[in-house]
């Protein structure tokens, strides 16, 4: 299945136009080759023109491409020997929240991260990646656990946002998100998180609270999505592209800010263009993290994610 975005249909028309030639080539015996490279070099080039100039909005549309990569496709590339852990023991599971046991190049790790779905039935599975409380008490679980055997832990984000339903509010939806940001505060693991789509608000801050933050070219981070700051601001929730104009919601401008350590550049097109590789080029920035982080003391460890939290923000006193 292909899917292209608006931005993307005149590269679109041009594969349109090499499939039905490759399809004419085979079936009618007529070589087209000349034409057929012609045009791939053609739409590279436009494809390649399109995407150096892509304004916040549109990277929003690609951070929820339909076919990008979700958590459990980079955990099949990254790690071996996962063992997902279910429920919170309080309530449920929520299958919104994948966490689990693996290893990585060998050693033992836990991994946690938000998980949407491909298709109807799984993302209504999947609540479309929006955790529940007990997706959280889950999350705290496995980093609990993973403090008790000290095993490092990896988080993947992309989630819209925590689940705004009433069941969620009933059950401590806020309370549930604050005590994970606190336990993944003092936990004495090294902690490498990733942001892989959408990140949104609260929901994705969650599990977002590390001593490595990597994020994806067309991946976004912000305090709330476009369309609900369009709507808090001009009361006008159609003006999400120019919200997302002045958000700062990207890769760079967040990079710029200080808030994560490194942009990793995806695919030509989209990191949904090609699964292996983007796995590829992220696991390089996990394998460096790794290596440096299980280097420190515990004491260490804590100390730092202290000082980077502390050097989040900025204000001025009034005078």
């Amino acid at each position: 299945m292909t899917v292209h975005l608006d931005f993307e249909r005149p590269a679109a028309e041009i594969n349109e136009k090499i499939e039905e030639l490759k399809r004419v080539n085979t079936n009618q015996n007529v070589d087209f080759s000349d034409e057929i490279s012609r045009l791939e070099k053609q739409s590279a080039n436009l494809t390649q023109s399109i995407f150096s100039s892509l304004s916040p909005w549109q990277v929003t549309q690609l951070a929820r491409h339909p076919l990008r990569p979700h958590t459990m496709d980079y955990i099949e590339r990254i790690f071996t020997d996962f063992q997902e852990i279910h429920g919170d023991r309080v309530f449920a599971d929520d299958p919104a929240i994948i966490a689990g046991l693996g290893r990585f190049n060998g050693h033992g790790v836990v991994v946690v991260g938000h998980q949407k779905g491909r298709d109807t039935n799984s993302k209504l599975a999947r609540n479309f990646g929006m955790p529940k409380p007990e997706g959280y008490r889950k999350a705290q679980r496995v980093c609990k656990l993973a403090e008790r055997f000290s095993l490092p832990i990896f988080s993947f984000i992309d989630t819209p946002g925590a689940y705004p339903g009433i069941e969620a509010e009933e059950r401590g939806q806020s309370e549930a998100i604050a005590s994970t940001l606190f336990t993944m505060v003092e936990v004495k693991s090294p902690i490498i998180a990733s942001i892989i789509g959408e990140g949104g608000s609260g929901g994705a801050l969650a599990i977002g609270i590390a001593d490595s933050v990597f994020m994806l070219q067309y991946s976004v981070y912000s305090v709330i999505s476009p369309e609900g700051c369009a709507s808090i601001l001009w009361k006008d929730s159609s003006r999400a592209a120019d919200a997302a104009n002045v958000m700062g919601l990207t890769a760079d401008s967040l990079h710029d800010y200080g808030l994560v350590d490194a942009v990793i550049e995806e695919p030509l097109g989209g990191a949904h263009r090609d699964y292996d590789e983007i796995a590829r080029r992220l696991k390089v920035h996990l394998e460096k993290a790794f290596d440096e982080l299980v280097k420190h003391s515990t004491e260490s460890l804590l100390d730092q994610r202290y000082q980077r939290l502390m050097s989040y923000g900025e204000f001025q006193p009034a005078s």
